[in-house]
C-alpha cells in the first residue's frame, strides 16, 4: 500500500475531532445529569416548609408599591451585584398573599413592619388596607410595628389592631400637595423658549416651562384635587383608629400647643393623641410576640414565616376559563415598552394576545398612567375596541392615576371602576416646540440655507418657531382634542358638549369624575375581576391570568447601551448645579422635570404631541 501523508494526516484529524466531541457530549450528559440531581435536592430536601400552628405572617413590605415591578434584566443583574434588594412590592403579590392567609388555619397573626416600605398612591393604600381588614375579618390579628411611620405607612398600620411606635420615633401626618419648580426665568437666561399650544384650560402640564407659578386655573384644580383626597384620608383613617371626626385636622393646627404639653417627645405626642397604642422597642415587641404565640427555638423568637418565603406557597390555578389581566402602569409612548412602562404597540400587542387566547373569557385592564403619546393611547383603546367586537367583555380598573392618555384607554371598555381617589379625567391635549435660537446667537451659531417650500426644515430648534407651522401644529391639537371629547362621550353615552364642560384638563377624584358621568363605578381592583367574571358568565369558577411581555433578545442587548447618551447629559447637568449649592435632591428634580426638553428629540421631529397630565399620586 503506497503511503501518503496526507490522508494519514486526515485519519488523525478525525479520530482527534471524533474523541473531542464524544468527550463533549459526555460532559454535557455529566453536567445535565448534575443540574437533575440538584433540581431533586432543592425540590425535596429545601422546599416549602411545613408551617406550624400559631405561625405569624411578618409583612415587611420593601420599597415602594407598585402595579407592576419594571425595570430591564440590565438594571437587575446589576442591583444584585451591587448586593440590592428589591425595590418594590407589587400590589398584586401583597393581595394575594394576604387572601391565602387569611383562610390558612396555621396562620394565627400578621405583623406589619412598614419601615421599609417607600411609597404608595392612596387608591394603592386602600386596595391593602382592605386587604388587611378582610385579614382581620377571619379573627386574626395584626399588629403593626414601626421606628417611625411616615403619612403612607400610617395608613396601613391605622387597620392593624394594635399600632407600636419605638419610643424614639415620629408619626408625621402632613396632608396632600406639593411645590413644583418653574423654570421661565431660567430657560430665558440660556436662550431656550418653550413654544406651548394647547387645548384645555387647566391643561397645566407644560406650565413649568412657560410660567414662573403656576395659573390660576391650575391653583383651583389642584386645590379642589387634594382637598378631597385629603378629606378621603382622614376620614378612612379616623374610622380605623375609632377617632372622632375632624381630630387629625384639629391635631395638626394644634401641633405646637401638643409638643410643648409633651416635652417636645413626639412618640408621646402621638400616643396622647391616640395615633398609637403605645411605645416599644423591637425587641419588646418580640417578648410581646412570644408571650402571644410559640417559641421557635430554631431562630429563638416567635414562630413567624416572612411575606416572599409565604408568596412562594400562592400557587394560582394553570388551567380552565381565565380572565386576562393586562396592566398599563407608566407613561404611554407609542411604541414597545419594558415592563413598568407603556408602549402603544407592546400594550396592544398584549391585549390582542388575550383577545386572541380561547381560554381567557374577559379582560381587565388595570390603569396607573398619567398619559403621554396620544398616538400610543389611541393604538391601546383600538385594540380594547376590538376586543368588545369579538365578544369578549373588558372591564378597566383605575388605580393611583388614570388620567389624560390614562383616561384615554378607558374609552373602550364595558365598565370603568375607579376607586375614590384615583386621579383621572385631565382630557385635554398639548404640544411642546422647544427653540434655541437665542441661546445659539449667545455663542455665535447661526442659522441659514435654501428650502424648496416653507415646511422643508420648518421645524428647526435653532431657529425661531415659523408661525405657519405653529397655525398647522394648533389645528392638529384642536382635531386631537376633538376626537378625545368626542369618543369619551361615545363613551360615557353623552355629548361632547356636556365632556368638554367636565373636560378643558381638569383633573378630578374617582369619586367626582364618577359625580360628572366619567367613570361608572367607585370600587376595587376585585371589583373589576368580579364584574369581568359576571359579564363573562363564569360564575366563581375562574383563574386570573396576567398577560405580560417579555423583552427580547435583540431588546436585551440593545438595552446595555441605551440610556448612555441621557445618562452622561444628566451627569454633566449635575455638575452644572454643583457649584451653585443647590441640593442633591433638588438637583435631581430638576433633571426629572428637564428631562421632558431632551425627549423631544427621540423621534426626530423637535416636538410632542401629548395627552399627559404631569400628574403623580400625592
Amino acid at each position: 500500500m503506497k503511503f501518503t501523508p496526507f490522508l494519514w494526516i486526515g485519519k488523525g484529524f478525525r479520530l482527534l475531532w471524533n474523541a473531542l466531541d464524544f468527550s463533549r457530549r459526555i460532559l454535557l450528559n455529566l453536567l445535565l445529569l448534575a443540574l437533575l440531581i440538584a433540581v431533586g435536592i432543592a425540590i425535596f430536601s429545601s422546599g416549602i416548609r411545613k408551617l406550624d400552628d400559631k405561625t405569624a405572617l411578618i409583612l415587611d413590605f420593601k420599597g415602594a408599591l407598585v402595579e407592576q415591578n419594571s425595570g430591564s434584566a440590565r438594571d437587575t443583574l446589576i442591583a444584585q451585584a451591587k448586593g440590592d434588594t428589591q425595590k418594590t412590592t407589587q400590589l398584586r403579590d401583597i393581595l394575594q398573599v394576604l387572601e391565602q392567609a387569611s383562610q390558612d388555619p396555621k396562620i394565627s397573626s400578621a405583623v406589619l413592619l412598614l419601615d421599609d416600605m417607600d411609597g404608595a398612591g392612596l387608591p394603592m393604600l386602600r386596595e391593602v388596607a382592605a386587604a388587611i381588614d378582610r385579614f382581620k375579618a377571619h379573627g386574626k390579628q395584626v399588629i403593626a410595628w414601626g421606628s417611625a411611620y411616615d403619612q403612607r405607612q400610617y395608613y396601613l398600620a391605622a387597620h392593624a389592631n394594635e399600632i407600636y411606635l419605638h419610643p424614639m420615633g415620629t408619626v408625621m401626618m402632613t396632608g396632600f400637595g406639593h411645590y413644583r419648580n418653574y423654570y421661565r426665568d431660567a430657560l430665558d437666561k440660556i436662550g431656550v423658549t418653550v413654544n406651548l399650544l394647547k387645548v384645555g384650560t387647566y391643561k397645566s402640564f407644560a406650565e413649568p416651562y412657560i410660567a414662573n407659578e403656576p395659573s390660576p386655573a391650575a391653583a383651583e384644580a389642584e386645590s379642589y384635587l387634594y382637598n378631597a383626597m385629603w378629606k378621603t384620608y382622614t376620614d378612612d383613617v379616623e374610622k380605623a383608629r375609632k377617632l372622632p371626626a375632624g381630630s387629625i385636622m384639629q391635631s395638626i393646627d394644634n401641633l405646637p400647643q401638643l409638643m410643648a404639653a409633651a416635652n417636645g417627645n413626639v412618640a408621646k405626642m402621638a400616643m396622647d393623641i391616640k395615633l398609637v397604642d403605645g411605645l416599644k422597642t423591637r425587641d419588646e415587641l418580640r417578648t410581646l410576640m412570644l408571650q402571644r404565640g410559640v417559641r421557635d427555638p430554631q431562630i429563638k423568637s416567635f414562630r413567624q414565616i416572612g411575606f416572599e418565603e409565604y408568596q412562594a406557597r400562592v400557587h394560582p390555578k394553570l388551567f380552565g376559563d381565565a380572565i386576562g389581566v393586562v396592566v398599563a402602569a407608566g407613561e404611554i409612548s407609542s411604541g414597545m415598552a419594558p415592563p413598568g412602562a407603556i408602549g402603544g404597540l407592546s400594550t396592544a400587542n398584549l391585549i390582542r394576545k388575550a383577545r386572541e387566547d380561547d381560554s381567557i373569557k374577559a379582560i381587565v385592564l388595570r390603569i396607573d398612567s398619567p398619559g403621554g403619546s396620544a398616538f400610543g393611547s389611541e393604538l391601546i383603546r383600538r385594540e380594547l375596541e376590538l376586543t368588545r367586537k369579538a365578544g369578549k367583555p373588558v372591564v378597566v380598573s383605575m388605580g393611583d392615576v388614570a388620567a389624560s392618555g390614562g383616561y384615554w384607554i378607558s374609552m373602550a371598555s364595558d365598565e370603568v371602576i375607579a376607586d375614590a381617589a384615583t386621579i383621572t379625567g385631565s382630557i385635554g391635549v398639548i404640544a411642546i416646540l422647544p427653540t434655541a435660537d437665542k441661546a445659539m446667537d449667545k455663542i455665535g451659531v447661526h442659522t441659514g440655507g435654501t428650502t424648496t417650500t416653507w415646511l422643508a426644515d420648518s421645524f428647526n430648534p435653532l431657529r425661531p418657531l415659523n408661525p405657519r407651522f405653529a397655525e398647522v401644529m394648533q389645528s392638529s391639537i384642536n382635531h386631537t382634542y376633538a376626537e378625545f371629547t368626542g369618543m369619551a362621550a361615545a363613551a360615557r353615552k353623552t355629548t361632547p358638549e356636556k365632556i368638554d364642560a367636565v373636560a378643558q384638563g381638569r383633573v378630578w377624584t374617582g369619586q367626582q369624575a364618577k359625580d360628572r358621568g366619567l367613570v361608572d363605578t367607585i370600587g376595587s381592583f376585585g371589583d373589576a375581576l368580579k364584574s369581568a367574571a359576571k359579564r363573562a358568565k363564569l360564575g366563581n369558577d375562574y383563574r386570573v391570568t396576567y398577560i405580560e411581555r417579555e423583552p427580547s433578545k435583540f431588546e436585551r442587548i440593545f438595552d446595555l447601551f441605551g440610556s448612555g447618551v441621557a445618562n452622561a447629559v444628566q451627569d454633566q447637568f449635575k455638575l452644572a448645579l454643583a457649584p451653585t449649592g443647590v441640593p442633591p435632591a433638588a438637583a435631581t428634580q430638576m433633571i426629572n422635570d428637564l428631562r421632558w426638553l431632551n425627549d423631544l428629540n427621540k423621534e426626530g421631529k423637535g416636538f410632542m404631541t401629548l395627552a399627559h397630565c404631569m400628574c403623580t399620586a400625592p
